[in-house]
């Protein structure tokens, strides 16, 4: 089945930031959130939101993106400013931090999702499932996918029974039952909660 073709921007001849974050679903390790302005010119006809990609797929275009966008920037925020801020902030905040680093300033941001904390003196679209309709979101969510996993790959050796290497920080059947059994790690989120009743939510 043929996919239906991403637009390139919301508005012709505009400076646009697509910006989106990978990790708010997780027990374990930061938010990422990437913010990428792509050239009027460009074209890809495997970009796509990073969920509907494999992971050879995902970093095979991380340096496609990188070489041929005009601007991008990656911004974390860690567990620990996660359990002070909460993770829906902590989202806006490592997209503040992307938005922050890049080169050149955009006139406008696209944002995945339907909230959004307002950016200085840069206006903003919220696009719902935006990663599957616009190619600078969904080129930012495989950075943001890309160097979360890559992260979550080096704290893995540090705490190989978790199994983040392969479960990212998520909250799989495995990871549940190995916090059940020996804890948790300074690398886990606290605020999330970590009992039995909290893991039947549908994440």
């Amino acid at each position: 089945m043929k996919k239906d073709k991403l637009l390139l921007f919301l508005q012709e001849g505009r400076i646009e930031a697509g910006c989106d974050e990978a990790g708010r679903g997780c027990l374990a390790g930061p938010v990422f959130a990437a913010a990428v302005i792509l050239p009027a010119n460009f074209e890809n006809e495997l970009l796509n939101d990073s969920k509907k990609l494999t992971e050879k797929q995902r970093y095979a275009l991380r340096p496609v993106i990188e070489s041929q966008a005009l601007a991008f920037a990656v911004g974390i925020v860690d567990n620990n400013e996660i359990d002070r801020i909460n993770i829906l902030n902590a989202s806006f905040l490592a997209m503040h931090r992307a938005i922050d680093q890049l080169k050149l300033k955009p006139q406008h941001l696209l944002i995945d999702g339907n909230r959004f904390k307002a950016y200085p003196q840069i206006p903003h679209t919220c696009i719902v499932k935006g990663d599957g309709k616009f190619l600078s979101i969904a080129a930012a969510s495989v950075l943001a996918k890309t160097y979360r996993d890559d992260y979550m790959e080096i704290i893995h050796q540090e705490f190989p029974r978790y199994d983040w290497l392969r479960n990212k920080g998520y909250p799989t059947l495995h990871h549940r039952k190995i916090i059940r059994e020996t804890g948790i790690t300074g690398y886990h989120r606290k605020t999330f909660g970590q009992n039995a009743d909290q893991f039947r939510l549908d994440l």
